[in-house]
């Protein structure tokens, strides 16, 4: 995996080395992290800080592994309600959807700041609809992930996308233009047309792909979007898996 150079390298191969008995040189240190998934090195990067976690780092961490930019994302209002029952400040819902290192801030506050890489990312997930542990799953599978007004995965090879609205009130399925290249069809094909239909999806002519939105206007449930990652991917290990 690539890895972008800063601090973060750093205090992982710090980290590593430190917990190694005899010491190691820099590449192989540098070979130990390319190896490591994206959940790994943000547990090793959260696990090495000997102070407590702060949002600034949850949102380094969470930037420079995940390419996720947390300062421009959105609190959900379930996530709002969660916090409005622990610390009810004036204008409350004003400052929290407007930044959310405030919403990070008062769940660290709420829980210690003692938070394990996999709570933390639970806690993400709760106030932002921020999955990375199926973000992290998508790695190499060849599906493109929009979400919160950004690419959270997209590879050149990638076949299909997965776009889901800035509020996660909504989620659409295309093909990706490779995808368009390399089969000549010009819609997503009829197996994973119909397995989209089954979960729900309709097509929507306007804006030419398979679409999905909660009839109550409630936020997309995970479960919703695991169920559509595992129809693609299904389609994919079947039929385009060596293409």
């Amino acid at each position: 995996m690539e890895f972008k150079p800063d601090s973060i390298k750093q205090e992982i191969k710090k980290t590593l080395q430190q917990e190694l008995v005899i010491q190691v040189s820099d590449s192989e240190l540098n070979q130990q992290i390319e190896a490591m998934t994206k959940i790994e090195l943000m547990d090793k990067y959260l696990s090495s800080h000997e102070e407590k976690i702060t949002s600034s780092e949850i949102c380094k961490a969470v930037y420079q592994i995940f390419g996720i930019d947390l300062d421009v994302v959105v609190v959900l209002d379930k996530g709002i309600k969660e916090l409005v029952q622990v610390s009810p400040l004036t204008n409350f819902d004003n400052s929290l959807t407007s930044n959310s290192r405030v919403a990070i801030d008062l769940h660290l506050k709420r829980s210690g700041n003692d938070l394990t890489g996999g709570e933390v990312r639970a806690m993400l997930n709760r106030v932002f609809g921020i999955n990375l542990d199926g973000i992290a799953a998508l790695e190499n599978k060849r599906i493109s992930l929009f979400s919160k007004g950004q690419w959270v995965v997209q590879n050149d090879k990638d076949l299909f996308i997965v776009h889901t609205g800035t509020d996660d009130l909504d989620v659409k399925v295309l093909p990706t233009d490779y995808f368009y290249e390399l089969t000549g069809l010009d819609e997503l094909p009829d197996q994973l047309q119909q397995a989209l239909i089954h979960l729900g999806f309709h097509y929507d002519e306007k804006i030419g792909s398979y679409y999905f939105c909660d009839v109550n206007g409630h936020a997309i449930a995970d479960k919703f979007k695991g169920q559509t990652l595992g129809a693609i991917r299904e389609i994919i290990e079947k039929n385009y898996l060596h293409m």
